[in-house]
């Protein structure tokens, strides 16, 4: 029984050093989005940082439809990179669990 208590503390700290290591890489992972007449382009990272933002001059002489165009864009860029960071976190953190019997009904 300690045995298998050690090998599961240990299974822990695997799973939780994988999350660690995933969670460094989406800062690197790039994702672009763009309106769909490309008049405004977004790149952000799968954490959620927003890396660059490009604004076609048109825009720029109508203060309600750019701000329109970036509460758009912007929110689909940030939804796909939350949905890329949540699958990318959960399949980490299964991969290292333990084998628990009943766990997966919670994950």
């Amino acid at each position: 029984m300690f045995g298998d208590m050690m090998n599961m503390m240990s299974k822990l700290k695997e799973s939780q050093q994988k999350i660690e290591e995933t969670k460094s890489r989406l800062k690197t992972v790039l994702i672009d989005e763009s309106s769909s007449d490309n008049l405004l382009n977004i790149t952000a990272t799968a954490s959620g940082t927003i890396k660059s933002l490009n604004i076609d001059d048109e825009l720029l002489s109508d203060k309600d439809q750019l701000e329109d165009y970036l509460i758009l864009t912007l929110n689909k860029v940030l939804e796909k990179a939350n949905n890329i960071k949540e699958t990318e976190l959960a399949a980490a953190a299964k991969e290292g669990m333990p084998n628990i019997p009943g766990l997966d009904n919670f994950m």
